[in-house]
C-alpha cells in the first residue's frame, strides 16, 4: 500500500463512519509511516454541520471552502494492509 492509497482509505473511512453526523470537507492533514509495524497514520480533518454556529454554517452552505477561522476536529486514522485498524482523536497543541 502506498501513501496515496492509505490517504484515500482513511478519508473514505472517516466520511462513511461519520456520515450520519453531516461531515463535510474531509481532508488529509498529516502523514506518517511506521517502518517497524508497517502501519500508516493519517491525520484527517473535517467539519460536522451540527457543530458549527448557525450563522457560520449558513456561510459554509454558500461559500466553499470553509472560512479558516473555524476549528475542525482531527482524527488519526491508522491503516495497515488496506484496512483501518483504529480511529483516535488528534489533539492539537496551541503555540500562541
Amino acid at each position: 500500500m502506498d501513501a496515496k492509497e492509505a490517504a484515500r482509505t482513511a478519508r473514505e473511512y472517516i466520511a462513511n463512519l461519520f456520515a450520519d453526523e453531516g461531515v463535510e470537507y474531509v481532508g488529509l492533514e498529516e502523514v506518517e509511516f511506521d517502518d517497524l509495524s508497517g502501519v500508516w497514520s493519517r491525520t484527517i480533518g473535517f467539519y460536522r454541520s451540527w457543530g458549527l454556529p448557525k450563522p457560520l454554517f449558513s456561510m459554509l452552505e454558500v461559500s466553499k471552502p470553509p472560512p479558516p477561522l473555524t476549528r475542525c476536529p482531527y482524527k488519526i486514522v491508522r491503516v495497515s494492509d488496506g484496512h483501518v485498524i483504529s480511529v483516535m482523536n488528534r489533539d492539537l497543541v496551541d503555540h500562541n
